[in-house]
């Protein structure tokens, strides 16, 4: 039985795949796998994929006076703005990420929204824990795109910050028949991310403590993009049963 519906064993489907190269179409391709498995055309998936550089703005950013000033800042910083339909405040990300989106068909897919949050949370910390990461779910004080059931990092002997950070951003869309649980994990090379976040913050005057921005591989260094999917799948594998379908590149 899954931690996110117990009353359910579950099979998911994994795709692997690369970035197209349009961050946009990218994030859109969620959506669209969302109303596939709502229809009946693809069966409860993991999709898993590496970003190009890419500010996710929510729809609440769009409409500070300052959104114009954190699109142009984000161009500067080499990340392409995108808007997302469905999380909180702006996020970014770039191949040293991971994103994942979860879908499944549920009969009463609102029902179980709570649930999921704090279940596939739960998971995602669990899957950061497997090599030696001090994860924890929980909001940490002064996070971008903050959120009740984010992921953060405490450091440890050996860690490159002295101080949390967050490493998982969760979002969730909810239509009639299924679900999309969208995530981001950051696990390399965070100064990039640091530094436009904080830009794009300032620029629409929202209130960010850039420190909390950071990577898995700031608690342990060395730990790769690869080594992460491979703990998550089998975080993932002590929950459900997986079937990996061929690898997509863009």
């Amino acid at each position: 039985m899954s931690l996110w519906n117990p009353d359910v064993d579950h099979l998911l489907k994994v795709r692997i795949e690369d970035s197209s190269g349009d961050p946009e179409a990218d994030l859109m391709a969620g959506v669209r796998l969302l109303e596939a498995v709502r229809e009946g055309r693809e069966p409860a998936t993991l999709r898993l994929y590496r970003p190009d550089p890419t500010v996710a703005f929510g729809q609440r950013d769009v409409r500070v006076e300052g959104y114009d000033r954190a699109v142009a800042q984000s161009m500067e910083h080499g990340f392409v703005p995108v808007v997302r339909k469905a999380g909180g405040r702006a996020a970014a990300y770039h191949r040293g990420t991971v994103i994942v989106d979860h879908v499944e068909p549920a009969t009463e897919a609102m029902m179980g929204h709570q649930l999921r949050f704090k279940a596939l949370g739960k998971l995602y910390a669990e899957a950061l824990c497997r090599p030696g990461i001090d994860a924890r779910l929980g909001e940490i004080p002064g996070e971008y795109c903050a959120g009740e059931y984010s992921v953060h990092g405490l450091p440890g002997n050996g860690a490159a910050v002295e101080h949390p950070v967050k490493l998982v951003g969760t979002a969730q869309r909810v239509v009639s028949g299924a679900w999309l649980f969208s995530s981001v994990f950051v696990i390399e090379d965070s100064a990039p991310i640091r530094g436009v976040l904080d830009t794009v913050y300032r620029a629409m005057e929202i209130d960010m403590d850039p420190a909390t921005v950071g990577a898995a591989d700031d608690l342990l260094p060395g730990y790769t993009v690869d080594a992460f999917v491979t703990d998550l799948l089998a975080e993932y594998g002590s929950h459900a049963q997986l079937r990996r379908g061929r690898s997509v590149n863009g």
